[in-house]
């Protein structure tokens, strides 16, 4: 998760259509007969996952910085 941490929204972003692109590549693959890790598939939904969780808490910490200014 730290990797993550670390990266600016649109990195992540590019991360996360990357990571969509070979979780569909995996599948016609394994579609297809020719995967030989078939854990790959979990791997990749996992890393997705890791994208999108850290740019959720990206989003929560621009709002909650935009919300404690004004109530001070």
């Amino acid at each position: 998760m730290n990797e993550f941490n670390n990266k600016n929204k649109d990195e992540l972003k590019k991360l996360l259509v990357e990571k969509r692109k070979a979780l569909h590549d995996f599948r016609f693959a394994f579609a297809g007969g020719k995967v030989k890790n078939v854990k790959e598939g979990k791997n990749a939904r996992k890393d997705i996952a890791r994208v999108l969780t850290a740019i959720s808490m990206q989003n929560l910490k621009n709002k909650a910085a935009a919300v404690s200014p004004a109530t001070k």
